[in-house]
């Protein structure tokens, strides 16, 4: 079996790891993420003389996934300092010679889950992480999806809730669904962080209130075989029913299907694999890499 390496490469930490075809995650480590310059030497040393024969990179963005174009390979416009326009898979592929797969690090959360986890077997999936910000990646068809670039579902408009008087806090869009829901949300609005707020915390209503048109807009657009929530935020397992039940209020019967009528709890899940979803994520991705040799 194919031996491959895995990047998680997020804002604040680089988890790398070694694994197989069938996911199977055999090392990892993590460090932060500080300058390119000193987080990438990091990561070719973990990956020297390990013998990967395939390398998979899921990264926090935004990014240019898009093959053949000028800047693929780039984190391009994040405000993460010293990160803008850097050219992840250039420094990669001029330390190894193999196929590298880059996306999105919830595109590849999303390729994890689909091929080891909560939507194993199914022709498709959402997932969606609420933490720090709030992205999502979207698998049809057993592709995950690309068009000018790669999805940014954590930027879409939502109705405010008519008790919230938080002007949000993205720096593009104020009270778009990251502005107004991301973590930082919750401790702007609430002053305290979120693990802080008891489970019955008015909070976690507002919370689900965003987070279920969110999802009916994901559902009404893609229609999703199955939706995985991660991220810290959505450790607070109180969201889930929450989620539930706001969802199929807005719906108020439109979408007649038993997963979301009748089995809503195990249409829309928590990760399967956990903490690894990202990890495993990216050894999805350069599974997906080899493949294409």
């Amino acid at each position: 079996m194919s031996i491959l390496g895995a990047i998680e490469a997020g804002g604040t930490k680089f988890v790398c790891g070694i694994g197989k075809e069938d996911g199977t995650v055999l090392e990892r480590v993590s460090f932060p993420t500080t300058t390119p310059e000193e987080t990438m030497a990091q990561v070719v040393a973990f990956f020297q003389n390990k013998g990967v024969e395939a390398i998979g990179v899921g990264s926090f963005g935004p990014i240019d996934p898009v093959k053949g174009s000028p800047t693929y390979g780039r984190i391009t416009t994040t405000p993460k300092p010293y990160w803008s326009n850097y050219d992840v898979v250039g420094h990669l592929s001029s330390h190894f010679q193999v196929p590298i797969e880059f996306d999105t690090d919830v595109n590849g959360a999303a390729l994890g889950e689909y091929t080891w986890g909560a939507a194993q077997g199914y022709d498709s999936c959402l997932y969606i992480t609420v933490g720090t910000g709030i992205g999502a990646g979207a698998v049809v068809g057993g592709e995950l999806i690309h068009g000018l670039s790669h999805p940014e579902m954590g930027h879409i408009l939502v109705r405010r809730h008519p008790e919230d008087k938080f002007e949000g806090f993205c720096p593009y869009h104020g009270d778009c669904l990251e502005g107004v829901a991301a973590g930082p949300s919750l401790s702007k609005r609430w002053g305290v962080q979120g693990v802080e707020l008891t489970p019955d915390h008015p909070a976690w209503e507002m919370e689900a209130y965003y987070l279920a048109q969110a999802l009916m807009n994901y559902i009404l657009i893609l229609s999703p075989q199955k939706i995985v929530m991660g991220g810290g935020v959505m450790k607070q397992q109180q969201l889930f029913p929450l989620i539930h039940t706001k969802l199929q209020e807005l719906l108020n019967g439109y979408v007649q299907l038993p997963a979301i009528s009748e089995h809503i709890a195990d249409y829309i899940v928590s990760p399967q694999l956990g903490d690894n979803a990202g990890l495993c994520g990216a050894l999805a991705l350069a599974k997906k890499a080899l493949a294409a040799v």
